[in-house]
């Protein structure tokens, strides 16, 4: 029998019952015709899942009963990895965040680059925020992460590079005329990798991170997109240094 996960956000405590968020709800109830009694897994980020059942379906929502923690689910690579992700068009950032997520990135930061073409003023970044804040969610909820993945406000290239700490790892970002190779990395616990837009990282964005310490790191002889290159690149370092 399937048992859902759902994500919370607030606080479980054994015992309790709660009301799921609408959406969840309704998805549970609409799409899944879910009954009175089924279990679920509910987490709320903080690291742990707890067992639960549904205790009342209405209308107006669908309400919880929070069971014991269950044991054994931490689900974390041992690889720490930032991905900054030169903010795409569209649906492109939601795959981005979304397989990212699936990958075990561990903290995500929107780069607004000298060829980002999507332009956030305060109420749009705040709004796409929570949306991507929602597309996390969802993929944790579907791979069986009980962390989301820190999400960074959007936040301009020499900025952020200016401000990184000892913290960061390992500093790459992909360049298809880079001198490093995943394979050729010696074995790293962390790293931050930089990914460009549609249009890729500029001459100018590259000299800002080289200042700032980062190698070039090419996927091979092929031109990748931006929704595709940042996955490649983490899968290939996840498969070398993390868990998969």
């Amino acid at each position: 029998m399937r048992i859902p996960r759902v994500y919370v956000a607030g606080a479980l405590v054994s015992g309790r019952e709660i009301d799921l968020p609408a959406q969840a709800g309704e998805h549970l109830v609409r799409v899944l015709r879910l009954e009175r009694g089924h279990p679920l897994v509910l987490f709320n980020g903080d690291g742990g899942e707890y067992a639960a059942t549904i205790a009342s379906l209405a209308k107006r929502g669908v309400t919880v009963q929070v069971g014991d923690v269950r044991a054994g689910t931490d689900r974390e690579s041992p690889l720490r990895l930032v991905l900054a992700q030169g903010i795409a068009r569209g649906e492109k950032m939601d795959w981005v965040l979304q397989k990212a997520t699936e990958l075990g990135v561990e903290r995500i930061v929107p780069l607004i680059t000298e060829r980002t073409e999507v332009r956030l003023d305060a109420d749009r970044a705040e709004r796409r925020l929570a949306h991507w804040q929602a597309v996390l969610a969802g993929a944790c909820e579907q791979s069986g992460r009980n962390r989301l993945p820190e999400l960074a406000a959007p936040v301009r290239l020499a900025h952020w590079a200016a401000s990184l700490g000892a913290d960061a790892g390992r500093r790459l970002a992909l360049d298809p005329a880079g001198d490093r190779r995943a394979a050729d990395l010696p074995r790293l616990e962390a790293a931050t990798l930089v990914v460009g837009p549609e249009g890729g990282l500029s001459d100018q964005d590259l000299a800002i991170l080289r200042q700032a310490g980062f190698d070039g790191l090419r996927l091979g002889p092929r031109i990748l997109r931006t929704e595709t290159a940042g996955l490649a690149a983490i899968a290939a370092l996840q498969a070398l240094h993390g868990d998969l």
